[in-house]
């Protein structure tokens, strides 16, 4: 309800105020009506009422000075004392000061007064005012016209022609024809050949058409139309003067169009000098700015006229706006062909929405914000408002004072004396009035003087709080998005001090935070559309601080310099910095290509090299830059860091021409098989590429897969272990293809040792990867990857080719040693896997300091590997005290073999010579017979009966025949890969009793080893034992207690059944004649328990189940005995090879073997750690796999 109240109130308001002005304008127009009939019909007084008044030369000579300065204030005191004056001697004085007073457009009403007084009472004074003022037009040849300012003379004509018309309004002056001799002046022709008689005569022939629109015959407003019907103007003048007004607006026209015309040109040749030259002539510059200020100058005049007579202004090309740095097409001999200046200056999208699109302060922030001032429509309407009023005051003022004149008496002096001292006793009155009403006025003007002081401390305090906290932010502001907010916050506390205190900080941004100089680029840019002083500021600080930089010629301050030149290149790229700064500062650098210099153009050649290079307007100085400094890297000597930088810079600007890369074609099938592997393949799609991969045609494409599975490095590195894994997954279908992926990996490991290339380091770190990947899976074993290690320390070293395989400066071997540590070295933390690690890092440690200081990379990262896995371990500092430890680790390795040859000779003076071979234990830990059987001579009759595979027994306890069932049901496997001679005892083959002697060691256990061993096999036969007991709690409960009576049977009766799950006993026969299965079963009556016996068909399903349990409780156990015996066995092999280990294995091949149908990989290291298991599910779909510790 209150809003439209309001609404109201302000339209009634306004409309009031606007009935107001009308009635003011109206009382205007009747005062100048009245004032051009009296002037029309002069009622002069005759000679002896001028005697009366005052003629003395004093007097007279006082109000003739006072005429040359005629304003609006002194108006009614000059009119008075003029009254009371005789002039009739001193018209032509009067008119002289008339003619030589400098009127503002605001004195011309008190001008046109005056003069109505005088045309009044003086017949002669309108006919010498006339041709006075003509003469402001007309000069003659008077050197004080000639030697006149030009500027003041122009003044001095448009306040005339104001004059003039407005005396001729209230008619003062009646012959209308003067004008038609003024505009025939203004508008000849030969004036155009002068440019500022030109502008002069524009701007004068503009208000004159303006003022005078009824001359022209131009349509006038409705209140003016009544006023101006009176004036006496023919048709021929108003003819005459449309015609000269039409002619010199054409003429002009033409002048703009040659001059445009001739602007254009002049930039085109500024374009050529300044692409050939890289800079402008001081003549060229001043003699393009002079030209363009006359033509910018030329245009606004042009156009004012023709608004002015209602016509449409002249249209230029480019809308009349040229500009010099923008210049299509600069010279018909263009950028040459091998320079792509059709490329695009930005190599992304983003990239050019980041210094292109620039937020619109506009549309955010108000005007007033921005110091913008209004728009024009707004001041036109304000100016209207302001003027009228003042020009009703003013008509109302000339009315009043035509009234006076007209009710003074002719006769009467005591009227008029009575009169005097009536308005002189008012006078006084008001007066005093007046000084009471200001010393209250400004009582208070001071109150309210000190509040608003007050305030606007409290407000600039306040605003400089906020602004000191907006200029922390700005080091934070790492993104487009918050520098925006950041510029748009700024200018809600816009003033010209936060201006300064903005551009100090962005100068002082930190030398070391290059990254933050594009976002405070783009704040500057940002700024600048609204605010022009803050780029001009930073621009110059920068240009300022880099010619002391450079004058300095010190080799200090380097980071500086780089911080400075950035900052201008950034600026640049946002169309902030000129483009021939940035040449400028160029060619400073090149002109003393030295030192800090080379490194100063190479960082603004990378900031916005390209950017200038592929602009058409700089694109040919900067390929001209571009040759300079490449001749000067080839003449100056310079070291190999500056040569890289030069030429890093040089191709970053200008890149090398390439021909299109061919693409290669493939067959369907295989961009199948690497869009599976290299597109489709992670943790969720594994089961299905494992899927595709098993369906694929292998005859044709096994070598193309095993190709791609070598090409690990070409994919994500992270993804390499999913690769090991798919290894895992299809060697249970394709066993040959797991054992060939192994070759070839350790094949390309030697490979690249042997080449040492630069450029497939990355290549090698991925096959490093993928081997202790596949360790992970279980398709390699210990010894290969202890092979590997030991071959990268040693491989090429003692040849003449050791400095070219394994320079003093190259650490690029104990980068790979780290990668496969990394990959699969934690499982090495336990058994005799410890041990070899702990023996090869000792090892590694004497490589590590025969190659000197290490950089700070690689030394982190060795200090993160022995972290990992051995936080305790001594970190040896020279290279002595680690040949030390080396030496000792030796003789250690020595006493201890010796002591077990010593033992073994012992153990066998014991036995004698005449134990049977069959008793002999192998090298390996397992029967000679069983060896024989894996060595080949069982893989004649594979299919034969166990006793061909059981032809020995082990020795003392029997474990053997066990071990050799659970072998014979696994089929012919290999041991644990170790398949080759540890230098203790060679087989020998007795090819007549087919016997074998082979030496043995004995083996002394470690005592820490013993007791884990002993605890690990104490936790699975407890875990065991708690699984049985889960599984009986989980059976119904009896009630009863068996007699022992049924425990104490027979051997027969043992033999002929046992006590089944339900407590009852089964009897099962050999022999299977007998068709029933006698069962013994408990049965209580009160609180006696009875034994009954039955008979059950054997066919029957309670003693089919019962079979079947047995038979899986009987299998189980069995596998449990062979696990654990096969773990001693592995650990005695191993200890048994840690003494004998050598640094000069090869990688030939593949140590491991498959066993049975080769669906894993068994590796002596299984026992140092958890390792992760591979696990077979299948589904209806296929197989997938896991890994799990």
């Amino acid at each position: 309800m209150d809003q439209p109240e309001e609404e109201s109130k302000s339209t009634k308001q306004d409309d009031e105020e606007a009935l107001a002005r009308q009635e003011e304008i109206k009382k205007s127009i009747e005062a100048k009506m009245a004032l051009r009939q009296s002037n029309l019909n002069p009622e002069r007084p005759d000679s002896t009422f001028l005697r009366t008044l005052d003629s003395s030369i004093k007097r007279n000579t006082a109000v003739i000075k006072k005429l040359k300065q005629i304003n609006e204030e002194q108006r009614e005191g000059l009119m008075d004392e003029l009254r009371g004056v005789n002039l009739s001697k001193f018209v032509s004085e009067a008119v002289a000061a008339i003619c030589e007073a400098k009127l503002r457009s605001s004195d011309i009403q008190a001008a046109v007064q005056v003069c109505s007084l005088l045309h009044q009472r003086y017949k002669d004074f309108s006919p010498s005012l006339t041709q006075g003022l003509l003469k402001v037009f007309f000069p003659g040849k008077s050197t004080d016209d000639l030697d006149a300012d030009k500027h003041s003379k122009a003044m001095k004509k448009r306040s005339t022609l104001k004059l003039l018309l407005e005396l001729y309004y209230v008619g003062v002056i009646e012959d209308g024809g003067i004008f038609i001799n003024i505009i025939k002046d203004l508008t000849s022709v030969e004036h155009l050949k002068d440019r500022d008689t030109t502008q002069t005569n524009l701007t004068l022939l503009a208000s004159f058409a303006r003022q005078g629109r009824v001359f022209l015959g131009l349509p006038v407003s409705g209140q003016d139309e009544e006023f101006l019907k009176g004036l006496d103007i023919t048709a021929d003048q108003k003819k005459i003067l449309r015609k000269a007004f039409n002619t010199y607006y054409d003429a002009a026209a033409e002048t703009l169009q040659s001059e445009h015309k001739l602007l254009h040109q002049m930039e085109q040749e500024n374009a050529k000098l300044l692409n050939a030259k890289g800079e402008l002539s001081e003549e060229s510059v001043s003699s393009y700015e002079k030209l363009r200020k006359s033509f910018d100058h030329l245009y606004r005049n042009i156009s004012s006229l023709a608004e002015a007579l209602d016509m449409q202004p002249p249209v230029m090309p480019e809308d009349g706006t040229t500009r010099l740095t923008t210049v299509e097409d600069a010279s018909s001999s263009g950028p040459p062909k091998d320079i792509s200046v059709t490329e695009a200056i930005w190599d992304d999208e983003d990239t050019k929405t980041f210094y292109e699109c620039l937020p619109d302060l506009r549309a955010f922030v108000p005007a007033v914000l921005l110091g913008e001032v209004e728009p024009k429509a707004n001041e036109q309407s304000a100016k209207a408002k302001d003027k009228s009023p003042e020009s009703g005051s003013e008509a109302v003022e000339s009315q009043l004072a035509a009234k006076e004149t007209a009710d003074v008496p002719v006769d009467s002096d005591h009227v008029a004396d009575g009169s005097n001292a009536e308005k002189s006793k008012d006078k006084g009155e008001t007066s005093s009035e007046r000084a009471t009403d200001t010393e209250n006025e400004k009582g208070k003007e001071k109150d309210g003087d000190k509040k608003v002081e007050n305030e606007k401390e409290k407000v600039k305090s306040l605003d400089g709080a906020n602004l000191d906290a907006l200029l922390q932010r700005l080091p934070g502001c790492v993104s487009r998005d918050l520098i925006d907010q950041l510029t748009v916050e700024f200018c809600y506390l816009n003033s010209k001090s936060s201006r300064k205190k903005l551009v100090r900080s962005l100068f002082n941004v930190p030398r070391t935070s290059l990254e933050l100089l594009p976002y405070y680029s783009r704040m500057v840019a940002t700024l600048a559309t609204c605010m022009k002083d803050i780029p001009t500021m930073l621009v110059q600080m920068l240009e300022d601080e880099f010619n002391s930089l450079i004058n300095k010629k010190d080799q200090m301050n380097i980071e500086t310099k780089i911080r400075n030149i950035r900052f201008i290149g950034e600026l640049c790229k946002f169309k902030i910095a000129p483009a021939g700064l940035v040449f400028s500062c160029l060619k400073a650098c090149l002109d003393d290509f030295t030192h800090h210099n080379i490194d100063v153009a190479c960082n603004l050649l990378e900031t916005c090299g390209r950017f200038l290079y592929r602009s058409p307007e700089t694109s040919i100085r900067m390929t001209n830059m571009l040759e300079i400094l490449m001749r000067l890297k080839n003449v100056k000597n310079l070291d190999p860091r500056q040569s890289n930088l030069v030429e890093n810079a040089y191709y970053l600007c200008k890149p090398p021409e390439r021909s299109a890369r061919i693409a290669k074609v493939r067959p369907p099938l295989h961009q199948y098989i690497r869009k599976l592997l290299f597109s489709d393949l992670d943790k969720s799609t594994i089961e299905h590429v494992l899927r595709q991969l098993r369906k694929l045609p292998w005859t044709e494409c096994e070598q193309y897969i095993l190709k791609c599975f070598m090409k690990v490095h070409k994919g994500k590195y992270g993804q390499i272990h999913l690769i090991a894994s798919l290894t895992a997954g299809l060697s249970r279908y394709h066993d040959e293809f797991a054992v060939a992926v192994v070759d070839e990996v350790l094949e390309e490991i030697r490979v690249g040792l042997e080449l040492n290339d630069y450029g497939a380091q990355q290549k090698r770190l991925a096959h490093m990867r993928f081997l202790g990947e596949l360790y992970n899976y279980e398709h390699v074993d210990s010894s290969v990857i202890f092979e590997t290690l030991y071959v990268i320390l040693v491989f090429g070293h003692g040849t003449p080719e050791h400095e070219v395989l394994d320079p003093p400066e190259d650490f690029f071997r104990i980068r790979m040693v780290i990668t496969l540590l990394e990959t699969c070295g934690h499982y090495f933390d336990r058994g005799s896997s410890k041990k070899r690690l702990d023996r090869f890092l000792v090892h590694f440690q004497r490589y590590i300091l025969s190659k000197g200081p290490l950089p700070l990379d690689v030394e982190f990262d060795l200090q993160d590997l022995f972290a990992i896995l051995r936080p305790n371990m001594i970190r040896y500092m020279t290279i002595d005290e680690v040949n030390a430890a080396i030496l000792e680790l030796e003789e250690h390795d020595h006493a201890a073999t010796e002591k077990t040859s010593l033992e073994k000779k012992h153990s066998y003076a014991e036995k004698g010579p005449g134990r049977p071979s069959s008793n002999v234990i192998s090298a390996n830990g397992q029967s000679t017979a069983n060896g024989a059987t894996e060595n080949g001579e069982a893989h004649e009759d594979m299919g034969k009966s166990d006793s061909d595979s059981s032809t020995g027994s082990m020795g003392g306890d029997g474990r053997n025949e066990e071990l050799d069932e659970g072998n014979h049901d696994r089929g012919s496997e290999t041991d644990n890969g170790d398949d080759y001679d540890d230098g203790d005892g060679r087989a020998t083959d007795d090819d007549d009793d087919d016997e074998f002697r082979v030496r043995q060691k004995i083996v002394t256990v470690d005592p820490e080893e013993q007791a884990d061993f002993d605890q690990e096999l104490k936790a699975v036969l407890q875990e065991s034992m708690e699984q049985r007991k889960q599984e009986l709690r989980g059976r119904p409960a009896l009630n009863m207690t068996i007699p022992m009576n049924v425990f104490e049977g027979s051997g027969k009766d043992h033999h002929l059944g046992r006590v089944g799950e339900s407590g009852d006993q089964v009897s099962d026969e050999e022999s299977g004649e007998q068709k029933d299965v006698q069962v013994k079963v408990l049965v209580k009556r009160g609180n006696k328990q009875q034994m009954k016996q039955m008979f059950i068909p054997r066919d029957s399903s309670l003693i089919q189940s019962t079979k079947q349990k047995e038979a899986a409780e009987l299998e189980e156990k069995q596998d449990i005995k062979r696990f654990v015996l096969e773990y001693n066995d592995r650990d005695e092999e191993e200890v048994n090879g840690l003494g004998t280990q050598t640094l000069n294995w090869t990688l030939g091949g593949s140590r491991g073997s498959a066993r049975g149908g080769g669906n894993t990989w068994e590796g002596s290291g299984r026992s140092g750690g958890s390792r992760h298991r591979y696990y077979y599910h299948q589904g209806g779909g296929g197989s997938y796999h896991t890994r799990r510790k």
